[in-house]
């Protein structure tokens, strides 16, 4: 079974911790930070506050980055005590282990995170395949949700591809479907466009729904996934970008990005998603 480390025990980092522990497909996460007293706290408390006591997932803490190292996946998370929008420490942390864990993927869970990825290709030289952005994951969920209640139901059986580099993304209106139908055959453009302004104005998702989104996108690689899953991924050369990180339906396996997909835009949505 694999391993999981987390750098950052803040808010969103004990939630991804949490999250993994609780889906318990790992065999254990390690949750780092400094001085350790923090780290260790935080785990405790996702023990003692909830059923996973009796989780088969191992749950440890340390303050050494270098701990990181043996893991399968790194996530770079939310140091405590480090100011929001500040991404000095991650930043640290990142060009360290890109370097000494050159076989791990490198998960980017921050809203934040964004350049950072297109540091470790661009400057570091990081294959991309194994650099992965989650925060901006959540917002597939998001807009499937809006359009399913709009509709009348759920967002069960809508299918549609949001785009785009944080913090402004694009719906892919023009291939959305529900049940087989179009959604821009049942839903006039007036009620689009609400839709997508609401989920740009949800930028960024907060600690829980981001959690669960690097969770699934953590499984996806360590396991596979029958679907694609949207995630942050660097291109080069694809859509006319240089080492830009966008949102984009992966394929997903064997602790890397295996492919992606680049989604059917009207030339209207490519302005506003590229």
């Amino acid at each position: 079974m694999p391993s999981v480390a987390v750098f950052g025990a803040g808010d969103l980092g004990g939630s991804i911790a949490h999250a993994l522990t609780e889906r318990a497909r790992v065999a254990s996460v390690l949750l780092v930070d400094e001085p350790r007293q923090v780290a260790a706290g935080k785990a405790l408390d996702i023990l003692q506050g909830s059923a996973l006591s009796h989780s088969p997932v191992r749950l440890d803490s340390a303050s050494d980055v270098l701990a990181c190292t043996a893991a399968d996946v790194i996530v770079f998370a939310d140091p405590a005590g480090e100011s929001e929008g500040s991404v000095d420490r991650v930043r640290a942390a990142a060009e360290q282990l890109a370097r000494t864990s050159p076989g791990a993927a490198l998960v980017f869970a921050g809203a934040g995170h964004t350049s950072l990825m297109e540091i470790c290709a661009r400057d570091l030289g990081v294959d991309r395949a194994r650099l992965i952005g989650t925060a901006a994951s959540a917002l597939t969920g998001v807009a499937r949700a809006l359009t399913g209640a709009e509709l009348g139901g759920s967002g069960v059986d809508v299918q549609i591809t949001v785009t785009g580099r944080p913090p402004s993304f694009v719906l892919a209106w023009s291939s959305a479907t529900v049940g087989g139908s179009l959604v821009s055959d049942r839903l006039p453009a007036h009620r689009l466009r609400a839709i997508a302004q609401a989920v740009n104005r949800l930028w960024p998702p907060g600690p829980r729904a981001t959690a669960a989104a690097t969770a699934r996108v953590i499984e996806g690689l360590l396991f596979g996934s029958r679907q694609l899953q949207s995630a942050l991924t660097v291109v080069d050369g694809e859509l006319g970008l240089r080492h830009t990180a966008i949102l984009l339906p992966l394929e997903l396996g064997g602790g890397r990005i295996l492919g992606h997909r680049i989604p059917s835009l009207t030339p209207q949505e490519r302005l506003g998603a590229y």
